[in-house]
Order: C-alpha cells, then structure tokens, then sequence
C-alpha cells in the first residue's frame, strides 16, 4: 500500500512540476493586470503617507507667489534649484549661501526627536489602516542602509539610523500594514542620463527595489519619478512578474500606476491621483470602475514647509469630507504629513489625524470594507453621500439637515439608526421608498462634530 501512494505521488509531482514551475504572472501588462488587487488594501480605505527627507531641513517652497500646485511642493527644493527656480535660489542664498549644496543637508538632517513608536501609535489613533513611507524620493537620498546608495543613506550619514527600518517595526506592531514611496529617477545620479538610462535600471534602481522589497517585506509600493521614460525602459514588467510570482511578499503586495510614462490610470493594482489632478477620469472618482487612491497633504505640500499657515491647512472638517467623498465613489484616501528635520511631526497635523480617528471611532463601519452605493436620490444632494457594507447601507451627512432623506426604489429597509446615538430615528417604508427624518437634536447630543451617519439595516434594493 505504502508503495502505491509513493508512486502516486511521485507521478503526481512530475507531472504538476511544470506547472509549479511556471510564473503565474508574464513579464507583459496584458498578464500583469490580471491579477486581483489584495482585499486587504480595497478594505483599510485610510492611509498615512510620510514624505521625509532631506528636503525637511531647508522646509521651503513658495506660497502665494506661486499658483501652480507643484510649485508649492517643497520635497521639490533640490530640483528648482537645478532648474534654476529665482525663488528658491534667492532663499537658498540668503540663508544658505552660493557656496552650500544640496548634498551639505544631509548632516543636518539629524532626525534627533525621531520616536518611531509615537508615531505608531499616532496613525493607529487616527483611524488609519496603512502607512507609505518615502524609502527614497527623486534626491536619491535613501531612509535605510542600501548598499546601493553607499554614503548617501540615514544610516551613514545624518541621523545615523535606520529610519525605515525602525518605523516598519513600529508600525507593524500597531497591527497596520506598511509600504514604501520609491522614486525611479535621481536628479543627479550619474548614471541616469540617456545615454546611460539601461544601466541606470539594471545595475541601481531594480536591483535596489530588490533590495528593500527582501530586506524590508512592504505590502505597498508606490512607486514614482516614472514620467521621464516608458515602462520597458525602466523595466517595470520584468521587476513586477518578480515581485508577483517569487518575491517574499508576492500575495499581499499591491502596487500603484506609475511604472512608466504611459502607465497612469492604466496599469498597476491600483490608480493614483494627486491634489485631485488626474490623468485619465476613466476609473476614478464618479466613474470609478478600478481601485483607486487619493493623496494630498493636510496643506499644499507633501514635504515640511515651515512657511505654511493656518490659513493653508486643511480644518478637520475639510479632511473627513474629502475621506468621506473618496471612499463613496470607490477610492481610498492617502494623506499626507511632513514631518520635520528633527523628527517631529507638527502639531496642527497631529490635532488633525486625531479628530479623523475620533470621528472614525463612531462612523468607520461606514468607511472600512465598504462600496459605493448610487442612490436615486432626487434632486442630488451634494450634503450626502452613501457606502454599503455587509448588507447595511449607510447615508452620510456631511451637513446636518432637518429636512427628511427620501431613498426611493428599495424592496427592503429594516432598522434605521444614528450611528452613536442611541435615541430613536422616525422612518416611513411604503411602497419601495424610505423616508428618514433626522432626528432634532443640540450641538451637545450630536453623536459626532464633522459628519454624520444614518445606518439602514438589511436593506435590499
């Protein structure tokens, strides 16, 4: 009998090894966009990003000298000094000097306050789901030590630390998912020019990709800097068939659209928009019909700018509409914080991710895990939005209103209640429609301070 089985199975792994063998995935966009974007990123909804760097040290960018969103990004600095910016070389120069480069920055940015685990502990109490941290931004300034950037890294120069590496740990143990911002270009490197582009991506930039995705394990990449080439030149098929079918991380990953200059809106996990600029309407927002993400600072900036005001960020109320409206028409919602040289992250973005996480402690079960759902609402009501979630639809406010909410054409609508609020909510259900009249209550009784959420149990339509 024994013998038999060990036949059996010896014909069974010849013959299956060919498949096993295989790569699932092709090094080709029409087999690299087959594969299913993990749930668990579809579900988290609400992310932190972190752009930090060196650019945190001189924290500048212009603000209402300038009307071009991308002006304003001061992780930009090196780059509109290259470019020969007057704005920015004026200030480089009076607080500077002609003679400090670039490069100079790197042992000021010492991170000295950095506490990966209050930070942590900060995105957990915010409501948030996943971090993205910068590993590398278009400077080429790496947050870990990788043998590809030898002197030009946090761990052999400036704070002296393994900056990723610490906060992946931090985070991680606050149970959230971690991932990692990588540039695909370096403004001065080198290697990347025209002429040398091929070995630029052969011998730095996948092999450096490799590097952080074995050493480090993210659950996201999103990558950037892809604009200058195509996605063959920068090999991006190659590298993400590799991270599908063989890397450590090759089932729970998910990857963004900017792999290649003609990849936005088109490939990866998932697309990407920025400060609401998109690249292509198809599959974002209102005509969402893919996985898609928002990012945007609390101000006009990814990167620290220390000359931004209040009159430049975003109140709290602001942000939990523009999570509310993200997530009600499929998106998700990355938003950014700059912390500063030393670590810090600012007090006015602290107050902010708290109030998202308090106001998500009462209203998240309409927020994680959730669809969009199209109501025939008449006339539009620009004040509501909705999601459903486990057979459960949910009507948000982002305004409070005393006139009733009509939802027509449903077949079923069980309990309506007040997400916290334990008082009564008056509804009438006849003829597949449902009136809900909010409840009258003072500022006090309010279950929540920026937005509100009716719950509709077992509701069919």
């Amino acid at each position: 009998m024994k013998r038999k089985i060990f036949v059996f199975m010896m014909i069974y792994l010849l013959i299956a090894a060919p498949f096993f063998s295989q790569n699932k995935y092709k090094a080709e966009w029409s087999s690299l966009d087959t594969r299913e974007t993990p749930q668990w990123w579809q579900d988290a909804k609400f992310g932190i990003f972190i752009h930090w760097g060196l650019y945190s040290v001189p924290a500048y960018a212009p603000m209402d000298q300038v009307n071009e969103i991308y002006q304003k990004y001061s992780e930009h600095y090196w780059a509109r000094l290259i470019s020969g910016n007057q704005l920015f070389k004026d200030f480089h120069s009076k607080h500077y000097g002609d003679n400090f480069s670039y490069t100079d920055f790197a042992p000021l940015f010492k991170a000295e306050y950095f506490n990966p685990d209050e930070w942590a502990d900060l995105f957990k109490k915010a409501g948030a789901k996943y971090v993205v941290l910068t590993s590398k931004h278009h400077d080429g300034f790496c947050l870990w030590k990788s043998k590809y950037s030898p002197r030009w890294n946090s761990v052999e120069i400036g704070p002296h630390r393994d900056l990723l590496g610490e906060l992946s740990e931090s985070v991680r143990r606050q149970e959230l998912h971690m991932g990692y911002y990588y540039s695909l270009l370096e403004w001065e490197h080198p290697l990347y020019t025209k002429s040398t582009i091929n070995k630029w991506t052969e011998n730095h930039m996948i092999p450096q990709l490799k590097e952080l995705v074995n050493n480090y394990r993210p659950e996201i990449i999103f990558s950037d800097g892809e604009w200058d080439y195509d996605s063959q030149v920068w090999k991006s098929e190659e590298f993400l068939a590799w991270l599908y079918n063989d890397s450590p991380v090759k089932n729970t990953v998910v990857v963004n659209d900017r792999w290649g200059k003609e990849t936005r809106s088109k490939n990866g996990d998932y697309y990407t928009t920025e400060y609401d600029l998109v690249h292509d309407k198809k599959g974002i927002g209102d005509n969402a019909n893919y996985p898609w993400e928002e990012s945007r600072g609390i101000g006009t900036s990814y990167g620290y700018n220390r000359f931004e005001t209040t009159e430049h960020y975003l109140t709290s109320k602001q942000l939990i509409d523009i999570l509310i409206d993200k997530v009600s028409t499929g998106g998700n919602f990355l938003l950014n914080i700059g912390p500063d040289a030393n670590g810090l992250i600012p007090v006015v973005m602290q107050e902010r991710l708290l109030d998202i996480g308090e106001w998500l402690k009462i209203n998240g079960e309409a927020i994680y895990a959730s669809q969009p759902w199209h109501s025939q609402y008449k006339p539009k009501n620009e004040n509501l939005a909705f999601t459903k979630r486990d057979g459960n639809l949910y009507v948000i406010i982002k305004k409070w209103q005393k006139e009733p909410i009509v939802l027509q054409n449903l077949k079923k609508a069980e309990k309506i209640e007040l997400l916290g609020y334990s008082g009564a909510v008056t509804s009438i259900f006849k003829e597949g429609t449902l009136t809900i009249r909010p409840p009258v209550l003072t500022i006090d009784e309010l279950p929540s301070v920026h937005a509100w959420v009716l719950k509709i149990s077992s509701f069919k339509e």
